[in-house]
């Protein structure tokens, strides 16, 4: 086949595959050019998940008249002048391909009126197609305009994902811009209606609140860390504050949201041994450094950057959130006696041994283990408020090694295959596991784990009928970030068959008017708070599995926690549902629920 040169349209489209990738990513470009633009408010409009339409408006400079046909050409722009510049970039965008990658595989319209100028111009594209330019009278900015995005390329309409998808793609995109630039107003609007708006007033902390809501917002920790190298701010969340993935991890270098595996190994380091294993927290951080120690011509879409020191940066930011951490969540002293189920009990003494010889008093009966002060956090306490030894930074991480140390389990020996043979309870130790006796040896069950299996092969067997709700004296009101509302609203006739009834209130608010009875007492918004982490944002493949989840994640929230003492005939009756569940080894997560130490192995240990 012969060599030859392609047409400037094939050329225009193969860059438009590299630049747009989804309708994302021209919302990404044209935001990044009206924030280099100087605009002190954005308003993103999108219709039927910016496939059917796009717009960005600003109020920025603006584009003189005698330039708009030049913008929409290839390789043109205002921000480079030399080969050198490329490795001091103080701007977001820098190529000159996006406006003309968008308008080659769209319907594309730029309204534009440079500041003090009289009039401003409209040029329409379509396809890589340009028309003559109009004159028009329209206020100082710019207005991008992408209709019918991939109308020329249908390959590519058919790599897209689901509307909810890519809308949530959108949301989270123009909210983690939002977060970043505090002083610059945002609009997101779908469909016609307002998603997000931040007032522009340079309060980071407001725009958490509007993004997540107040209580969120007020447990966020402030990072603010500065060396000679670079600085590190932002916010991150408390060790009891964590989600099931890693999408509330942002990091903006220099401005730029960024993409990168060691920032977020860095920011996991700082947490290592405070989590539980599956638990990410949430996360904000802004890094500055001198430009010339980052490289951001490094991925087409501008979504991944190279340092020039990539041990300092790591270095800097994990000191950075370790700090933060140990400032507002300081290390207990070893051997202090914790409160009951606190993130690091004591290993020397066993909490029963110190309780009174008569009657338990801190017994509950087992209608009352969903108290709300019982409410799972995620298996962990959070532990602010213990008291704190003059210990250097250094000397508290030892310590928080030291103590994770101890929770690293041994290996045991495998259970027998299976059902569980008759058991007979001896007690409960810790106030975490029960004991049991069975013919091949010891058992020891975690009792949260057992508990959740027993509650989620229940839910499954009722959801065929319809499930118990309780309705609530008062209905509660709860906040999302927008990409979570959005997948909350379509979840909604699932949620109701499961026992919650949520109503929209009002931009990324619900009204909650009743949950299921199996979390009666429970805080009604911290239970669909948790139970939204676990939707699948991705393909119908998936989808048949979302029930389950649910289900899995509501008996989670429901089951009996560890440090929870529970009388022996409430022992007895667990143990009971354990032996009659299906599957009673491991837990709706995979956890096991029980270690089995058999006669052969205590005799070896023994030395018999």
């Amino acid at each position: 086949m012969p060599i030859r040169i392609l047409t400037d349209e094939v050329a225009s489209q193969i860059a438009a595959g590299e630049v747009v990738e989804r309708p994302a990513s021209v919302v990404k470009e044209l935001m990044e050019n009206s924030l280099d633009a100087h605009a002190g408010e954005i308003r993103v409009q999108i219709s039927e998940a910016g496939r059917r339409l796009i717009e960005v408006s600003d109020d920025g400079v603006g584009i003189p008249i005698n330039e708009m046909e030049l913008a929409v050409a290839r390789h043109a722009t205002s921000k480079l002048s030399s080969a050198d510049d490329l490795f001091r970039i103080q701007t977001l965008g820098f190529r000159g391909e996006a406006l003309a990658s968008i308008a080659s595989v769209s319907r594309f319209t730029l309204v534009s009126r440079a500041q003090g100028a009289d009039v401003g111009g409209r040029l329409r594209v379509e396809g890589g197609q340009v028309f003559p330019l109009e004159q028009v009278g329209v206020p100082p900015g710019t207005v991008v305009r992408v209709e019918e995005l991939f109308y020329n390329v249908p390959a590519r309409l058919k790599f897209l994902k689901r509307d909810s998808t890519e809308r949530q793609q959108i949301e989270a995109l123009v909210t983690r811009y939002a977060l970043a630039y505090p002083g610059i107003r945002f609009h997101l609007f779908r469909d016609g209606k307002p998603v997000l708006q931040s007032t522009g007033r340079g309060d980071q902390r407001e725009v958490l609140a509007s993004l997540y809501g107040i209580e969120i917002a007020r447990q966020m920790l402030e990072v603010s860390f500065e060396d000679d190298y670079m600085r590190v701010s932002g916010f991150i969340s408390p060790v009891a504050l964590t989600r099931s993935n890693r999408k509330e991890i942002t990091f903006f270098v220099k401005g730029r949201w960024v993409q990168d595996s060691s920032l977020s190994a860095a920011l996991l380091q700082a947490y290592h041994t405070l989590l539980m294993v599956g638990r990410y927290p949430l996360a904000a951080l802004f890094i500055d450094l001198p430009s010339e120690e980052v490289d951001v011509n490094v991925h087409p879409a501008k979504a991944e950057v190279r340092f020039r020191s990539p041990d300092k940066v790591f270095s800097g930011v994990q000191r950075a959130v370790r700090r933060a951490l140990l400032a507002y969540s300081p290390v207990p002293p070893v051997f202090s006696a914790p409160r009951q189920g606190s993130m690091f009990p004591s290993r020397t003494i066993d909490p029963a041994w110190e309780m009174p010889r008569e009657a338990d008093s801190h017994a509950r009966s087992w209608s009352d283990s969903l108290a709300p002060d019982t409410f799972d956090t995620g298996g962990r306490d959070d532990f602010a408020e213990a008291p704190q030894d003059e210990l250097s930074e250094d000397a508290q991480m030892e310590a928080v090694d030291r103590l994770a140390a101890v929770d690293r389990p041994v290996d045991q020996a495998e259970l027998p295959s299976g059902a569980l043979p008759l058991l007979r309870l001896i007690g409960q130790v810790g106030l975490t596991y029960l004991i049991a006796e069975g013919p091949d040896g010891l058992y020891l069950i975690d009792q949260h784990a057992a508990h959740e299996r027993v509650l989620f092969e229940r839910f499954m067997r009722q959801r065929s009928a319809s499930i118990p709700a309780q309705a609530l004296l008062e209905p509660a009101t709860i906040q999302l970030p927008p990409a979570s509302a959005n997948l909350l609203e379509e979840q909604l006739d699932l949620l109701e068959k499961l026992g919650f009834r949520i109503e929209p209130f009002g931009p990324n608010t619900f009204l909650i008017r009743a949950i299921p009875a199996l979390l009666s007492g429970a805080d009604a918004p911290s239970a669909v708070r948790v139970v939204v982490e676990d939707f699948e944002e991705d393909e119908a493949p998936l989808q048949a599995e979302i029930e389950a989840k649910i289900i899995a994640r509501v008996c989670k929230r429901a089951a009996v926690k560890a440090g929870q003492a529970l009388s022996p005939e409430e022992q007895r009756v667990l143990l009971r549902d354990l032996e009659a569940c299906s599957s009673p080894r491991t837990c709706p997560h995979g956890r096991p629920t029980m270690i089995h130490l058999s006669v052969d192995l205590l005799e070896r240990q023994f030395g018999r």
